[in-house]
């Protein structure tokens, strides 16, 4: 069943808002709050505490299944409930078995508002190894012959950690020629005579116990020759040219590469199409191990590891797929809503293979229909919901990799406005600073918050200014007019709260003369100025510290207010001197090192022995030992002028594409004085090498001869690739070009190619030599698929990846479903569904409106609105006047076209109007003119007929014979007279 755009939009509202948590004096179902993860491992010597939390009003009550069944607790005297908590204890130091309680557990913790559940719990006890009893023969092997000495663990819970030893518990010595392989292994790259001096044992350490298994030794039995030939590289691990690895997402990469050969083989990482991610990247096992921190999709591909000596090299592919346990798009949160409103609960999990979502209700399968709700996919659907709706419903998300379980309650309330912070807070902060002011409020329906300033003004937000969800106010640069009163405002159709925060904004701490570096005679007077500015209303405290530890002020030390003086400076006395200005809010520290020149020798003795300064450069740069990816370069190394030198940097500088730049190629320890250098083709190399001690690095050593290695096909493709329209009828493409290091041969070239997404159509493609290429006549805002290939003369790399980019945008249509209705006589509510055509990513909305009566209106009032907002509330401040709203979509080129709505007209208000419209009009008017007109003529008429006396008949009721002057007129009339007496 589908809804319409105006509901789902409502309902998208709804879900924004009521993530707050509902204060604990109201009802409201259970929330675990705490348990113990999935896959529990548990010390066998130790009580079994299975953790299980949760909070609600009422309090709950938990139960639990095992395996699928109801657990009765009470009848098990070795298990028992922790007070106040669901969390299950099983005593193990009374004598039970902790085998006996594995199993997968889940907890119930129910209220008579719902029933939430706690993960299924898989509880497992540790093992410890116990190797087999076994005599191993020596082993025998050629001099400069590779080696693996196996170790094959027994199986541990969790699994143990291994190391190799000598049979006289020494650590066996491990470098890149000798070296323990992920699996537990010993690998020899090649094997000298002296590895028979020792013997070789195999040690398991368990995780939870610490004991040792200790495997029977290894001894080995070398043959020794005149010579050890050299030999080109082979692979002991993995075996084979290729291979494959399947990881899950989150999880660390590991891929290995152990090498034999003579010299030890040098091995190097590679990524097909692409570089490697440096940033999450690390090099392990002397780089014969390398690891991703928490892979994603994007770290799949094909990775190559190259073992390389000066006999050749040979290079192994491993095929990487990552894939994923279920993760969170959209968890569920708890919903809270006033009778009559209308929400919905969403799940949204992700994974490969994609999640298949389940919903329970109170820890049961849903019963659909159902009159209170409707499920559609990973959405719950409420409508017009009533006391005694409440529940919790819990989503499953679950793949072949592993589940995802969440619960949200629903919860009915009908509640005014609250805050729930302490009162009248007072908060410092340091100028300059960023800060926020808390105000957690509730309400049911949710209030809406605003906060002011000084009790005056306009709503905070926006600018320096920012309103979280949650009420709190964040001041991004605090100033010193910032300083003063906040309220914050929560407001629903129930009541009003507020809140009040006092801000107070203080000056920074700062030194504004500190010490500096000084070289004294011994028996000296030595002062080390500290000059400080701070918030005189803050206490301030100054601290001198040596060598990074609080010095001690003795008899020859004076501390003042603005310094240190140390009298009679002897050799103890130097060191670095740092000055800690500090109070209760911030802090500022300067350094200073303090020299002292010994008195009894000549001047030039003194300054040698107590100068210390950066190293002099290397010098006498040589290469040798050339080959086609890698050379060696060896130096003599400067005086260390008093200083150790710690390493070395070796730089390279290459003549086509930045001569004159140089960049670092490789760190070298400081006891080393020559490294192999891996080279890239098709790059004309000039090395210089750089000392380091603790006080710097020297000045460059002499440059060496150039080196000029040759030519191949790209090893990767262009990175960043993208595609962003720049006008609404083109789309254009832009890379990051490969650097001199890349580009591996002449003639470098980019094959671009697009097509429009979904639609079937053919590829399009040009070649460029530039980093950009601008495709016409595109549709607007149109998805495309976009690959750019680099190509140089020696060949093409590897077939790149494809990205998705989109045309140019253009105005957004009009909203669509626009309507206005008044829920009640103190708000107007206006509702749209977003714009039919977009016309590009929907940046917001853009709405004005005004209230009006007749033919006056009110100044207009213009809100810039989010792009998932589709409904919009206005508090009346009267309730006759209607209101009037321009409302239309955003996109990055502009708003679009604009939709004007009025609210709806009220019955009473149009028979008020239409009474005033009526006596107002002019024939209406003139109509009652004339009736009144007539009304006085008829009046004058019956006035003048009635004043000249008339004819008129008599008849009286009394028989009398008429006279002759009683006859009538012909016409029946009499005459009437009277006669004088």
């Amino acid at each position: 069943m589908s809804l319409s755009v105006r509901t789902f939009h409502f309902f998208v509202f709804l879900h924004l808002v009521c993530t707050i948590d509902v204060p604990l004096d109201l009802p409201q179902p259970p929330t675990i709050t705490n348990q113990s993860v999935k896959n529990y491992i548990v010390d066998p010597r130790d009580n079994i505490i299975i953790e299980c939390e949760a909070k609600g009003n009422p309090y709950p009550t938990f139960s639990w299944t095992r395996n699928g069944k109801f657990y009765n607790v009470a009848k098990d005297p070795k298990v028992s409930f922790r007070r106040h908590a669901g969390t299950l204890v099983i005593d193990i130091h009374g004598g039970g078995r902790p085998e006996d309680y594995e199993g997968e557990y889940q907890c119930f913790a129910r209220n008579e508002h719902g029933v939430a559940l706690s993960n299924k719990i898989l509880l497992q006890v540790s093992k410890s190894p116990l190797w087999p009893k076994e005599k191993l023969d020596p082993v025998v092997v050629n001099e400069g012959g590779s080696l693996i000495l196996q170790c094959n663990p027994p199986h541990g819970l969790p699994p143990p950690v291994i190391f190799w030893m000598s049979s006289s518990m020494e650590p066996i010595a491990q470098d890149k020629r000798v070296s323990q392989g992920l699996n537990g292994d010993l690998y020899f790259s090649n094997v000298l005579r002296q590895d028979a001096l020792t013997d070789y044992s195999c040690n398991a350490r368990s995780h939870f116990t610490h004991t040792i298994q200790q495997k029977n030794a290894y001894n080995l039995k070398v043959l020794t020759t005149r010579g050890v030939p050299e030999r080109t590289p082979t692979f002991l691990l993995p075996t084979g040219t290729s291979s494959s690895k399947l990881v899950l997402r989150d999880e660390d990469l590991l891929l290995e590469c152990i090498a034999s050969g003579v010299p030890t083989p040098d091995i190097m990482w590679y990524k097909k199409g692409g570089e490697l991610p440096t940033l999450k990247l690390k090099f392990e096992n002397f780089n014969k191990t390398l690891r991703i921190v928490k892979v994603s999709e994007e770290d799949s591909g094909e990775y190559f590891c190259q073992a390389s000596n000066r006999m050749g090299s040979i290079r192994h592919t491993i095929s990487v797929r990552v894939k994923a346990a279920p993760y969170w798009l959209d968890e569920p949160k708890n919903l809270i809503l006033a009778p009559g409103e209308n929400g919905r609960l969403v799940c949204r999990a992700n994974g490969s293979p994609k999640p298949i979502i389940q919903w329970l209700m109170d820890g049961e399968p849903i019963v659909v229909p159902n009159p209170n709700f409707e499920v559609a996919g990973d959405t719950i659907i409420f409508r017009e919901v009533q006391s005694g709706n409440s529940a919790v419903f819990q989503c499953n998300a679950s793949n072949d990799h592993g589940y995802l379980l969440a619960n949200a309650f629903i919860s009915i309330l009908d509640v005014p406005s609250r805050t729930l912070g302490p009162r009248n807070q007072q908060i410092r902060v340091i100028e300059y600073n960023r800060t926020q002011l808390d105000c957690p409020f509730f309400g049911s329906p949710i209030p809406t918050l605003r906060w002011f300033k000084n009790g005056q003004g306009s709503n905070l937000d926006g600018g320096n200014y920012r309103v979280h969800e949650n009420g709190t106010l964040e001041i991004n640069t605090v100033r010193k007019e910032d300083q003063g009163k906040y309220t914050c405002v929560a407001t629903n159709i129930l009541g009003k709260a507020d809140n009040t925060v006092r801000l107070e904004v203080k000056e920074p701490t700062r030194i504004v003369k500190g010490p500096e570096d000084q070289i004294a005679k011994r028996g000296s007077t030595v002062r080390l100025d500290c000059r400080v500015r701070s918030d005189p209303s803050l206490r301030l405290t100054v601290t001198w510290m040596k060598d990074e530890a609080q010095l001690y002020i003795g008899s020859r030390m004076k501390k003042e207010e603005d310094a240190l003086t140390i009298f009679g400076v002897a050799e103890k006395d130097q060191g670095a001197y740092t000055c800690l200005a500090k109070t209760e809010l911030d802090q500022d520290f300067a350094k200073a090192y303090l020299t002292i020149l010994e008195t009894s020798s000549s001047p030039t003795s003194r300054l040698t022995s107590a100068l210390r300064d950066k190293p002099d450069p290397p010098m006498d740069l040589e290469l040798t030992d050339e080959a086609e990816r890698s050379i060696r370069l060896t130096w003599t190394p400067g005086d260390d002028n008093n200083s150790p030198i710690t390493g070395f940097i070796v730089q390279f500088e290459e003549d086509r594409h930045q001569p004159g730049t140089w960049h670092n190629l490789a760190s070298v320890p400081g006891n080393v004085n020559s490294a192999v250098l891996n080279l890239a083709p098709y790059v004309s190399y000039k090395f210089r090498v750089l000392a380091l001690n603790e006080l710097g690095s020297s000045t460059p050593s002499p440059s060496s001869e150039r080196y000029q290695t040759s030519g191949a096909p790209p090893e990767i493709n262009p990175s960043d690739v993208r595609g962003a329209g720049t006008r609404k009828d083109n789309m254009e493409i832009t890379w990051t070009p490969l650097n001199a290091t890349q580009v591996y041969g002449p003639n470098l070239r980019y094959n671009v190619k697009w097509r429009q997404r979904n639609t079937g159509e053919p590829w399009s493609n040009v070649t460029v030599w530039t980093n950009r290429h601008v495709v016409w006549n595109t549709p607007v805002y149109s998805p495309y698929d976009i690959r750019v290939q680099a190509e140089n003369e020696y060949g093409r790399a590897p077939e790149p990846g494809t990205i998705i980019g989109y045309s140019g945008e253009d105005f957004p249509s009009a909203p669509r479903n626009v309507r206005v209705y008044e829920p009640n006589r103190e708000t107007v509510v206006l509702e749209w569904g977003p714009p039919e055509n977009p016309n590009g990513n929907l940046t917001g909305f853009n709405l004005r409106y005004q209230a009006f009566n007749g033919s006056r209106s009110a100044k207009a009032v213009t809100e810039l609105l989010s792009p998932n907002q589709t409904k919009y509330t206005v508090h009346r401040t009267d309730s006759v006047s209607r209101y009037r709203f321009f409302l239309s979509g955003r996109t990055q080129v502009g708003a679009g076209e604009v939709v004007t709505i009025e609210s709806p007209l009220k019955q009473d208000e149009a028979y008020t109007k239409n009474q005033v419209d009526i006596a107002t009009q002019g024939w209406f008017i003139g109509l009652m003119c004339a009736v009144a007109l007539l009304v006085l003529i008829l009046l004058i008429v019956c006035f003048i007929k009635r004043s000249r006396g008339g004819k008129y008949p008599v008849r009286e009721k009394k028989e009398v014979a008429l006279g002759p002057e009683d006859q009538k007129d012909e016409d029946g009339s009499f005459d009437y007279r009277k006669e004088r007496r």
